[in-house]
């Protein structure tokens, strides 16, 4: 008897449902994170029913594109809105650097493995570098922060949390110039009189500019709605609730991008605005409450497609050469340049150690892959994609493992020095 493919993925998708809302408090303290169980269910589910929908992403571009970019800008909200830590220059230091140091260094390295290691052209191996160059804010919840504080609560984010958070918040934007530059390269060739002066006016300094007035001005609009005297007299944020940031989330989005500007920027730097009006105001709870739930349902559509896209022969174009790249990428590359770019700094080196090996790959890679395959000429697109979600695959097995341990022992330590000088609350890994 023939399966319905449409049952069957209803079924499914009841079924990742009710796991997304129970696992994350069973596995709070276990060494194994969620989107490890999430691929695997994948894996499984399409090797086991093959009436499944094929979900390869190259033979479903579009859906590939607006999927994995609506899972990112709902993550980078919610991302936003945890953020405790007014923003100064001088107290984002680290994110600072990570984002000037790690992230082209990162991109250097990866490309010239990509040519030289991997064998692809100029184009392709910059493509891979950029589409693999920022840090994730959808897989990386373990290591994040992980909610506002609220009126009965005081203090900061502990800076490996913070730096992580900040960094996949500002480093998803950041990594469009660079596939821009990609796409550049792919079409008109490598010649900089062909595309490099377009690149540096529009790719990098308007859209880059346009994302932060615009994330900033729909902030402070927002926030002003939100937090206002007339909001509190007429009880309009004791009635709100989540679809608030859902709306914030589309409108700094949509407004930067027919504004030609970066929409993942605008995200991030709305939801911070908002997040610093009334810092304490139960509001910003109730909204990222309500993201982070919509974050986790998409992430587990993403992660079980992958899985089904791995079942379904996603890796059979990998040598072992790219199994090697991507073990040097995230346990080489990724810790060695984040501890020269901390280095020195007000972290000390558990800290800095956290910091520098939780350069979380995910969501943000597929999109530029995604992405660029459309606006450019690339061949070889199976690999790309084979490689891209290698390294994710990778990194959600590396990374969520480690999480959970790594952070407790980091948390422990910090109480510990706490305890020895009598504060009761460092936040900070002692600099050596």
């Amino acid at each position: 008897m023939e399966l319905d493919s449409v049952g069957l993925l209803y079924f499914a998708a009841s079924i990742a449902t009710l796991v997304a809302a129970l696992l994350p408090r069973l596995l709070r303290r276990a060494p194994i994170s969620m989107p490890i169980l999430f691929v695997a269910a994948g894996v499984g589910a399409f090797a086991l029913f093959p009436d499944l929908p094929d979900p390869d992403p190259i033979q479903h571009p579009e859906f590939a594109l607006h999927l994995t970019e609506l899972c990112v800008i709902v993550s980078l909200m919610g991302a936003g809105l945890a953020i405790n830590r007014r923003f100064q220059w001088r107290t984002w230091s680290t994110t600072w650097r990570l984002l000037a140091i790690t992230m082209p260094l990162s991109i250097l390295a990866v490309a010239l493995l990509g040519w030289w290691a991997l064998g692809l052209g100029i184009a392709s191996a910059a493509l891979l570098a950029a589409a693999l160059s920022p840090t994730d804010p959808v897989l990386a919840s373990e290591v994040q922060v992980s909610e506002p504080l609220t009126e009965d609560e005081s203090g900061d984010d502990d800076e490996a949390r913070f730096a992580v958070t900040s960094e996949a918040g500002l480093n998803d934007g950041l990594a469009f110039p660079f596939t821009y530059a990609a796409i550049a390269i792919s079409t008109v060739g490598l010649a900089p009189s062909g595309w490099l002066g377009q690149w540096l006016l529009i790719d990098v300094l308007w859209r880059l500019a346009v994302g932060v007035v615009v994330g900033l001005g729909t902030g402070w609009l927002l926030r002003r709605v939100f937090f206002s005297a007339i909001s509190q007299r007429l009880g309009i944020t004791d009635r709100a609730d989540g679809f608030i940031a859902l709306g914030a989330t589309f409108l700094a989005y949509g407004a930067a991008e027919v504004a030609e500007g970066y929409g993942f920027i605008a995200v991030f730097v709305c939801a911070c605005t908002i997040r610093a009006g009334e810092q304490a105001h139960g509001l910003h709870s109730v909204l990222h409450t309500f993201v982070e739930q919509i974050e986790r349902l998409l992430t587990v559509v993403v992660l079980v497609l992958l899985g089904g896209a791995v079942a379904r022969g996603l890796l059979e174009s990998l040598t072992p050469a790219d199994y090697l790249f991507a073990a040097v990428l995230l346990l080489v590359i990724r810790p060695v340049t984040g501890w020269l770019a901390l280095t020195p700094g007000k972290t000390g080196p558990r800290e800095r150690a956290v910091i520098s090996f939780f350069g979380v790959r995910g969501v943000g890679s597929l999109f530029y892959i995604a992405y660029a395959l459309q606006h450019g000429d690339f061949p070889g697109a199976d690999r790309l994609w084979a490689v891209v979600s290698l390294v994710i695959l990778g990194s959600v097995l590396i990374h969520g493992v480690a999480a959970t341990p790594s952070m407790v022992a980091l948390d422990r330590a910090r109480r510990r020095r706490a305890t020895d000088r009598g504060d009761g609350g460092a936040e900070v890994d002692t600099p050596v």
